[in-house]
C-alpha cells in the first residue's frame, strides 16, 4: 500500500490527511510538537520535522506519494527547506510522484490579463520568487531521473477560519474597486479536492492553475466578506491615498493583477469545483459574527 506524506499538514493538509485516512498510510508532517499534538487530536497520525533546520531522517518517502504543502522561508529568493529535502532523497529514499503547492504569483503582474499555464513567469515579489525557485528545483530533480511531479499554482485560498473578518470589524480601508486589481481564490475544500485529482490523475511534469470560476478584485472579495457577515463594509480610499494606510504586504498585492484560466484543471482532471464562485464558497463557511 502507497504511503502518502502531507508536509506542511495546517490548514489545507490536515483537511486532505482526512481525505487519506480511510484509504491507507498517512502521515502529517510538522515543525513543531505542537502541531503534532494537534492532529493527534484529529486522529491523524504525525511526525515533527522542521526542514529549515533539520534532515528528512525517519520519513518513509520511498514510493510515497507526497504533497509538499509547506510554505518557503520568509526571507531570500530561494525555498532552502525544500532543497533540504530533495537533497536527501537519495539517502533517505525516493517518493514515487511529488505534488507541489505553488502560488499564482510566479506569473507576476499581468495587468489584469487573462493567464493560463503557458504565460511566462515573472515573478516580482521575493516571496513568488522563493516558490518558482522550489518549482525549478523539483523539475531539476524530475529532469535528472528523480521522480514523477505535478505542481498546482493556487490562488488566495478561503474558508472556514480563514477570512478577513477581524480586518473588515476594524474599519480598514480597501482600495476602490476601479482602482483594484483582479484576484484569484478558491476555497479550501476545492482546493483539496483538486489535489487529490492531481495526485492521482495529473500528467507527470504538468502545471495546472487553481482558481474558482470568476475571478474579481481584491475590493470586490473583501465587500462580498462584509455582506455575508452581515458587517459594515470597508471604507474605500484611493490607490494614492492607500500608500501609508494599508500595510506593505497588503500595498505588494496590489501591484498584480490577473486572472487565471482554470481550464486546464477541469478539462484534464475533471474537477467540478463544489464553490465556483464567493457566494456559494461564503455561503458555505458558516460564517458567526
Amino acid at each position: 500500500m502507497t504511503e502518502t506524506i502531507i508536509v506542511g499538514c495546517g490548514y489545507v493538509g490536515s483537511r486532505l490527511a482526512r481525505r487519506y485516512l480511510d484509504r491507507g498510510d498517512v502521515i502529517g508532517v510538522v515543525r513543531s510538537e505542537d502541531g503534532v499534538a494537534r492532529l493527534a487530536a484529529e486522529g491523524i497520525p504525525a511526525r515533527r520535522c522542521d526542514l529549515a533546520q533539520n534532515e528528512p531522517d525517519g520519513l518513509p518517502l520511498e514510493g510515497a506519494h507526497l504533497f509538499y504543502l509547506a510554505p518557503p522561508p520568509d526571507r531570500g529568493v530561494e525555498d532552502s527547506s525544500l532543497g533540504r529535502l530533495v537533497d536527501a532523497f537519495d539517502r533517505v529514499g525516493r517518493p514515487k510522484r511529488i505534488l507541489y503547492l505553488s502560488t499564482t504569483g510566479v506569473y507576476g503582474d499581468c495587468q489584469g490579463a487573462w493567464v493560463d499555464e503557458n504565460h511566462p513567469t515573472e515573478p516580482t515579489q521575493d516571496r513568488s520568487r522563493r516558490r518558482l525557485n522550489a518549482e525549478e528545483r523539483l523539475r531539476a530533480w524530475r529532469r535528472s531521473g528523480g521522480t514523477e511531479l505535478v505542481v498546482l499554482r493556487v490562488g488566495g485560498i478561503y474558508g472556514p477560519g480563514r477570512l478577513p473578518l477581524e480586518r473588515i470589524r476594524r474599519a480598514v480601508p480597501m482600495v476602490r474597486a476601479e482602482e483594484a486589481p483582479y484576484t484569484n481564490r478558491i476555497h479550501v475544500d476545492d482546493l483539496v479536492e483538486v489535489c487529490v485529482a492531481a495526485m492521482e490523475n495529473g500528467v507527470d511534469g504538468a502545471v495546472y492553475n487553481v482558481s474558482d470560476d470568476h475571478p474579481s478584485s481584491m475590493t470586490d472579495y473583501f465587500m462580498q466578506v462584509a455582506e455575508a457577515a452581515g458587517l459594515e463594509p470597508p471604507p474605500l480610499i484611493s490607490l494614492a491615498e492607500a500608500d501609508g494606510q494599508l500595510s506593505a504586504g497588503m500595498m505588494s498585492y496590489m501591484g498584480e493583477s490577473r486572472r487565471l484560466s482554470n481550464r486546464k484543471l477541469r478539462e484534464e482532471l475533471g474537477v467540478e469545483l463544489r464553490y465556483p464562485t464567493l457566494v456559494e464558497g461564503l455561503r458555505a463557511c458558516g460564517l458567526v459574527v
